[in-house]
């Protein structure tokens, strides 16, 4: 890109706040106290984002009188959950491909759960007056290179052979374009049913409002510090007190897990994302957005985009930065060069919104694991659940997590502890400096197949081989 078109380009960032559009709102809930002395219950949760949410709330409905209490170390929905692109999915499986790669057996099954598990947010969301902007729009996976178009289509024809393709549609350039216009588009695959927008910290606020007035204590800037055995329970320390529970559910995510051995199974990638301020009805008319769907591109190193509520133009992606070491740090959040980058390809993909200002710029780190979808199990004799590594994936997918979490508390045989997607684990990440030399090359790979017609070098056909993989 030539110099003086980057400076065009990030002239559109000189007013954008480096803070996550979705929570910079002035309605944001104040947060409840933090814990202080020594309580019992019968359920802790820790973890204030939608898997610890979801969790909360989802026991209470079994058994409205169970005692649950749940912690959290900053704010309801203020990491992931906060930050991400509202993109709401029936997947459980990071998307269909994924699914059918490493579980044909059980695709048919995974997909339906996965749309009865969407069918239950939307549920929720009327139940409880949730106002979080949801929207039942699909998504479009994006060709912008010949290459992708096929992969798209080959992707089409897998899904009819399994009989997974009713709420799918295959879409030409032309199509496409009657959808939402870019000259980079070549095509795509639309998936109908599958994908909801919505609000995403309207939503963590809103299942916080709920767990709430179901009677959950809700203790925020309430870090759990230590997990430990006490008696017939488990223990958990934080600052100023302790909780003494039956049961504990882990939804810390990408935060280092107080089951240590859990640890190596989860690695941060850093996202990041532009907000566009809102457009015009002339410049909406421009790209001709009429359906509002979410849309990605299909490239390894991908964007994904939508609207807003109020018709700006959230722009994400791309970039996946991995820290060497692991560590999750505030400082991380902020990356200017990607935000740069970023608006070079926004203008790229609608020159026709060229003038348009972004007003926020934000990132944040996701929980990826080496198969792409979350992972769950028990530890501490059955008295600790866990679901970690949804990858990305975890607006929708973490409903589900939090039913499996309560199934496994339960002890019981469920349509959903039965899988085998349940009942196995990914390979773990290796220890540094492994890990940040795989992850290089493997991002150096997936460049070179993008710009090679995605061509997939030793190195990434050996990876595929191995079920392991890189990705945000």
């Amino acid at each position: 890109m030539a110099p003086g078109a980057m400076t065009r380009f990030t002239e559109s960032l000189s007013g954008a706040k480096p803070v996550s559009f979705w929570l910079d709102d002035p309605g944001r809930p104040a947060p409840e106290p933090a814990l202080t002395g020594d309580e019992r219950c019968d359920l802790l949760v820790v973890g204030g984002g939608y898997s610890g949410l979801w969790t909360a709330l989802i026991a209470k409905e079994r058994d409205p009188e169970r005692d649950v209490v749940l912690v959290e170390g900053r704010e309801v929905g203020w990491a992931a959950s906060g930050r991400n692109g509202g993109f709401c999915a029936a997947s459980l499986t990071h998307g269909i491909a994924n699914g059918l790669s490493r579980w044909p057996g059980e695709i048919a099954r995974l997909e339906e759960l996965g749309a009865r598990n969407l069918d239950e947010i939307e549920a929720a969301v009327k139940r409880y007056s949730i106002d979080c902007d949801f929207e039942r729009t699909g998504e479009i996976d994006v060709a912008t290179e010949p290459h992708q178009m096929a992969e798209l289509r080959e992707t089409y024809e897998e899904m009819a052979e399994h009989g997974l393709a009713g709420g799918a549609e295959l879409l030409d350039a032309d199509a496409l374009r009657e959808h939402v216009d870019s000259p980079t588009f070549l095509g795509g695959l639309w998936d109908r049913e599958g994908v909801a927008m919505l609000h995403p910290a309207k939503l963590a606020w809103g299942l916080k409002r709920a767990c709430l007035e179901k009677g959950v204590r809700v203790h925020e800037h309430t870090p759990a510090l230590e997990l430990a055995s006490s008696g017939a329970g488990m223990a958990i320390r934080t600052p100023y007190g302790r909780v003494f529970a039956r049961h504990v559910a882990l939804a810390t995510n990408i935060f280092p897990s107080l089951v240590k051995r859990l640890r190596p199974y989860t690695v941060p990638v850093y996202d990041y994302a532009l907000m566009t301020e809102p457009l015009t009805d002339e410049q909406l008319a421009a790209i001709g957005w009429k359906n509002r769907q979410g849309l990605g591109d299909s490239a390894n190193q991908f964007h994904y985009f939508r609207l807003s509520a109020d018709n700006r133009i959230l722009w994400g992606g791309y970039d996946a930065i991995y820290p060497f070491g692991g560590k999750v740090r505030a400082e991380y959040d902020d990356r200017p060069a990607t935000y740069a980058k970023l608006a070079g390809h926004f203008f790229t993909c609608f020159p026709q919104l060229e003038g348009v200002r972004f007003t926020h710029a934000w990132g944040g780190a996701i929980d990826t694991c080496s198969r792409f979808s979350a992972f769950f199990g028990t530890a501490h004799k059955g008295r600790v659940a866990y679901a970690a590594g949804y990858t990305g994936l975890g607006v929708g997918a973490s409903r589900f997590g939090a039913d499996v979490m309560l199934d496994l508390l339960a002890g019981e045989r469920t349509e959903r502890t039965e899988l085998e997607m349940v009942r196995t684990k990914p390979l773990p990440f290796p220890p540094e400096p492994f890990a940040w030399t795989g992850v290089a090359l493997t991002k150096w790979s997936l460049a070179r197949s993008d710009a090679n017609g995605g061509r997939r070098n030793l190195w990434l056909k050996t990876m595929d081989k191995l079920g392991l993989g890189f990705d945000s």
